[in-house]
C-alpha cells in the first residue's frame, strides 16, 4: 500500500479509532502512582492526574483491516512493540512496566498535550512516520531522549 496517498484516506479513520481507544482506557485504566506522576512530570506532562494506564498482554490493533494493515507497515503497532499512547492513555504490555518505558510513553502524553488533542497531534506524528519511519520521526526521537534521561530511576 502507498502510505503517502493513502494517509489522507486513513487519517480519520485513525483518529476516529485512536480516540475511541483512548476513550476506552479513560474509563477504565488505573491512575498513575506517586513515582509514575513524578515520572510524568519529570517529562513536561502537565496533566499527570488525567493519565490512566491500561495494563494489557498485547496492544490494540484497528478492526479496520485496511487501517490495521498501514498501522502495520508503517511499524507503528509491531508485535514486538509494549506501549502505545493515545493522549492521556497509555497501552503498557504486562512484564513491561519499567520507568525508562513508562518515561518514553509520558513524553507522548506531554507531546499530545502539546498538540491539544488527538486530532491535533496525529496528522503530524503519522505524516512523519509516512515520509521518515517510525524510528526517525522527531516525537520518537524526542521520547527516546528522555527514554535515556531516566535509565537511573530503577522501577
Amino acid at each position: 500500500m502507498d502510505l503517502q496517498a493513502a494517509l489522507p484516506f486513513l487519517l480519520p479513520k485513525a483518529i476516529a479509532w485512536a480516540e475511541g481507544e483512548a476513550q476506552r482506557v479513560a474509563s477504565w485504566g488505573r491512575v498513575l502512582t506517586e513515582h509514575e506522576r513524578g515520572l510524568a512530570r519529570g517529562v513536561g506532562v502537565a496533566q499527570p492526574e488525567r493519565i490512566r494506564v491500561a495494563l494489557v498482554d498485547a496492544l490494540p490493533l484497528p478492526e479496520d483491516p485496511v487501517l490495521r494493515a498501514a498501522a502495520l507497515q508503517a511499524g507503528l503497532l509491531t508485535p514486538d512493540m509494549v506501549g502505545l499512547t493515545l493522549g492521556h492513555s497509555v497501552f503498557v504490555c504486562k512484564g513491561h512496566e519499567t520507568s525508562r518505558l513508562f518515561t518514553h510513553e509520558f513524553r507522548h502524553v506531554y507531546q499530545y498535550e502539546q498538540a491539544g488533542s488527538i486530532a491535533g497531534f496525529l496528522p503530524g506524528y503519522l505524516q512523519q512516520v509516512v515520509q521518515l519511519g517510525y524510528a526517525n520521526t522527531a516525537f520518537e526521537k524526542d521520547a527516546k531522549a528522555h527514554e535515556r534521561e531516566s535509565l537511573g530511576n530503577a522501577f
